[in-house]
C-alpha cells in the first residue's frame, strides 16, 4: 500500500553514487497495465506521492524499455505506485542491499532485526560483506526471509562450506557435522543427514566408475569425482531441500 507520506527522498547526486538494483522491465508493464494505468499515471503518482519532480512519462517508458533503470528509492516509489512490492519489480537479487531492497525495507529495519549498529550494518551492506556472529547471521535470515543458498551467498560463506563440504565427502563425514551446522542456521540433525547421504553419493559414484572403467577406471573415477566436487553446492543444496529443513 502507498504509506500516507511519502518517504524521505534523497537527491538523485546520492542517488546515482549506489548500483541500482536488478529491474524486471517486463514485469513492470504487466504490472502498470494490470491496472489499467498509463505511463502519465504512473509518472503522477510517483510526483505526487513520492515527491520525485523529475519522473515522467518518458522516465516509466524508458524504464519498460530496458533502455534505463530506476534507483532502489525510485523502484521502492514505483512499488508504491503500482500496489506491489518492490521485490515483484526486481531480477535476482543477489547481495545484502538488494535483498533488503526486495522486501522493502529500510536499513534500519534490517539492522535492528540482525541485531548490529545502524552504521555496522551500513558499511556491511556498502561493502557487501556481512561480518555478523552465528546468531546475528540467524536473525538475518529470518529478517529478509533468506532461502539457504541465497543466506549463505548474502553472508559470503560459499567457498568456506564449499570446502567443508568437499573433505566431507572425500574423508569422515562426521567430522564436518559442528562446522558445516555453524554457518547455517539447519537443525544439526538435518545436517548429519545430508552429509552421510552427500559421502554415500559421493562414494558409490567413485566405486561405480572404477568398477565399469576397465583399464581406465582410475581416470575415470578421478575425472567423476572431480565432477561431483566441483559442483558439491548444487549436490549439497538439492539434497537439503530434498530431505527438508528445520531451524535450531
Amino acid at each position: 500500500m502507498q504509506p500516507s507520506q511519502p518517504p524521505h527522498q534523497p537527491s538523485q547526486s546520492s542517488q546515482s553514487s549506489q548500483p541500482t538494483p536488478p529491474f524486471n522491465f517486463p514485469a513492470a508493464r504487466r504490472l502498470r497495465e494490470a491496472l489499467g494505468m498509463a505511463h502519465g499515471h504512473v509518472a503522477y503518482g510517483m510526483r505526487a506521492s513520492y515527491g520525485l519532480s523529475y519522473v515522467t512519462p518518458e522516465t516509466i517508458a524508458a524504464w519498460e524499455r530496458g533502455l534505463a533503470a530506476p534507483t532502489s528509492a525510485e523502484l521502492t516509489a514505483l512499488a508504491g505506485t503500482l500496489w506491489c512490492s518492490p521485490g515483484e519489480l526486481m531480477g535476482a537479487a543477489t547481495t545484502l542491499r538488494e535483498h533488503r531492497i526486495a522486501r522493502g525495507l529500510a536499513p534500519e529495519d534490517v539492522a535492528r532485526g540482525a541485531g548490529v549498529e545502524l552504521q555496522v550494518y551500513l558499511h556491511m551492506e556498502e561493502t557487501n560483506t556481512w561480518r555478523g556472529n552465528e546468531r546475528q547471521s540467524a536473525a538475518l535470515a529470518e529478517v529478509l526471509r533468506l532461502p539457504l543458498p541465497d543466506f549463505i551467498n548474502v553472508t559470503g560463506r560459499g567457498e568456506d562450506l564449499a570446502d567443508l563440504l568437499r573433505r566431507a565427502v572425500t574423508t569422515r563425514w562426521q567430522g564436518y557435522v559442528r562446522p558445516v551446522g555453524k554457518m547455517l542456521p539447519v537443525r544439526k540433525r538435518h545436517v548429519e543427514d545430508v552429509l552421510q547421504q552427500l559421502h554415500a553419493d559421493y562414494q558409490s559414484r567413485m566405486v561405480r566408475t572404477l568398477s565399469w572403467g576397465g583399464g581406465a577406471g582410475a581416470d575415470a573415477s578421478g575425472s567423476a569425482g572431480q565432477d561431483f566436487l566441483d559442483k558439491i553446492l548444487e549436490h549439497f543444496w538439492a539434497q537439503v531441500r530434498g530431505t527438508g529443513s528445520g531451524g535450531g
